[in-house]
């Protein structure tokens, strides 16, 4: 998605109208693979072992192709200003392809 890199808005802290430096704010870590109730964590403490049917234990997990995807994700901005340069997220998320987010982060 193509924006600006600089935009003039309110800022609430100065309390009047500024040059704005507009950034994406990057995506949190990841959950690890080994938390509480993960299927893999059971299996390493021997859920999946013995005889008989293992139930949901004896199918492997669905691939990445097979579950559903998105075609475009919600992008956070962050607007920093020039005088005071504290910053403030934009109220709600802008729809653009992920091809679109990795042109704009080179």
């Amino acid at each position: 998605m193509k924006f600006p890199r600089k935009t003039r808005r309110y800022c609430p802290y100065c309390k009047k109208h500024t040059e704005q430096k507009i950034s994406i704010v990057s995506a949190v870590a990841k959950r690890g693979a080994l938390k509480y109730g993960s299927i893999q964590r059971a299996r390493k403490r021997g859920r999946a072992r013995g005889h008989g049917n293992l139930g949901r234990y004896s199918k492997p997990p669905v691939s990445r192709w097979k579950r559903k995807t998105k075609s475009t994700k919600k992008i956070m901005l962050m607007y920093t200003c020039e005088i005071c340069k504290k910053s403030k997220l934009a109220k709600a998320g802008r729809r653009a392809s992920k091809a679109q987010l990795k042109e704009e982060k080179k």
